[in-house]
């Protein structure tokens, strides 16, 4: 099944990027004056095959899901924070349902894996497993139900380009998930946990090395393949990590952007760019989190992130952030005067 969803994903079309850039050449402004935005609307040209990107139907998916490595004390809380804080995302109560409102894009919970399932029309029950094993122990899941989480997180971005959604945005719930993702990273870069792990929602120095310390033990013990991105997964990640590298896989596979959050969305982008190269060509980046992987992980997706704000909420938070600055961007790509227009000497590059 995955390989099936690889196989649609073409990749994008770099003459649509030339031809905005060509655009925005001409735009009566300084060159290249709005830096990073430039860039994203090129590359949303390239996705969607057309001169004049279209990003009016935004949809933000927050994967939900527990992690047994919690049973190590690595976090402040424990895992019943994890249903508590989806059922506040299907109310409309957490950070991302208020930034979203102002971004105009709707929200999605979907429970890719929690210990508790959440009963609310507006949770989608995708479910996998009920919370992921302990990978100081055992790995955390089957190859089997890594697979299966990554094919209904590509299910879910195809319902979503299939209702209209022209950009889609990848967020998480879960308590224990910044010591899945820095496990991940720290075997798909080939660096030292200690270079990759951050304090997550706020753990002492102490704190953090333990966790360290837990994670390293771990990689030690699981011995997951870095040369196998579902392998790496299966061992030590975690099931929303699995469900939003499959996101990406459906939204690639279907010509839809991905917005990535922080750390760990930029970890499930990489399982997906490493199981398909040419997904990196559908993603963008929003901002550069205050967690130890986050600059490093865009840095090997060979992405931008504009917004550097040393945010670390999660959820999509981030992804937020971007909506508003890309409709700004868009507006003047959009509606500004060429220089033909004001009958003025176009720049050029010197």
């Amino acid at each position: 099944m995955i390989e099936r969803i690889i196989e649609k994903i073409a990749p994008v079309d770099a003459r649509y990027a030339e031809v905005a850039r060509g655009r925005w050449n001409d735009i009566a402004k300084p060159l290249h004056g709005l830096g990073a935005f430039e860039d994203a609307v090129c590359r949303l040209a390239a996705v969607q095959k057309t001169e004049r990107p279209h990003i009016a139907r935004r949809a933000l998916a927050v994967f939900c899901a527990d992690n047994g490595i919690v049973c190590e004390g690595v976090t402040q809380t424990d895992s019943s924070v994890t249903a508590i804080l989806a059922e506040n995302l299907c109310t409309g109560a957490t950070s991302v349902c208020k930034m979203a409102r102002v971004a105009k894009c709707d929200v999605f919970p979907v429970d890719i894996g929690m210990n508790r399932a959440v009963l609310h029309e507006k949770m989608t029950d995708f479910h996998v497993a009920r919370g992921t094993q302990d990978f100081l122990y055992e790995d955390a899941m089957t190859r089997e139900q890594t697979e299966l989480a990554v094919i209904r997180g590509a299910e879910f971005a195809e319902t979503l380009a299939a209702q209209g959604y022209n950009l889609l945005a990848a967020g998480e719930m879960g308590i224990g998930n910044t010591t899945t993702s820095s496990a991940v990273a720290s075997v798909l870069l080939g660096i030292p946990a200690e270079d990759v792990t951050g304090a997550g929602a706020g753990l002492s120095e102490a704190g953090i090395a333990h966790k360290i310390a837990v994670i390293k033990e771990g990689i030690a013990r699981r011995k997951p393949n870095p040369e196998d991105p579902i392998d790496v997964l299966s061992k030590v990640g975690g099931l929303d990590i699995a469900g939003m590298a499959g996101f990406m896989l459906g939204a690639a596979a279907n010509d839809v952007a991905v917005v990535l959050d922080g750390v760990i969305s930029q970890v499930a982008a990489l399982i997906g760019v490493r199981l398909c190269p040419a997904v990196r060509g559908y993603l963008l980046g929003s901002h550069v989190g205050s967690e130890k992987a986050s600059r490093l992980l865009l840095d090997a997706l060979e992405l931008d992130a504009p917004v550097h704000a040393g945010m670390h909420v999660g959820e999509g938070t981030g992804a937020m952030t971007l909506l508003p600055l890309l409709d700004m961007a868009i507006s003047v790509y959009d509606e500004m005067a060429t220089f033909d227009d004001i009958r003025v000497t176009a720049y050029r590059e010197l």
